[in-house]
């Protein structure tokens, strides 16, 4: 991908793969609302799911972190 791309040009970028944001979404484990209001420019995609999903359609340069779950016993320590 060459640059970032704008919201119209996502939604370009999508029809041109033939998919529905809908469909993005579940392909990608992402909230289809949260998918349809990057869109619209509703949330910006500044932090968490919003994030995730501007990074994936291109909108936004970033780093999508994994989700971990870190267990602790009761003296703090890690559980692997």
């Amino acid at each position: 991908m060459t640059g970032i791309r704008t919201a119209a040009q996502a939604k370009a970028w999508l029809e041109h793969q033939g998919k529905s944001v809908q469909e993005f979404a579940r392909e990608h484990g992402v909230d289809p609302a949260t998918t349809y209001q990057v869109l619209a420019g509703r949330k910006k995609g500044k932090r968490g799911e919003a994030h995730k999903v501007a990074v994936l359609l291109g909108m936004k340069d970033g780093i999508i972190v994994p989700q971990t779950t870190l267990s602790v016993d009761m003296k703090g320590e890690e559980i692997v």
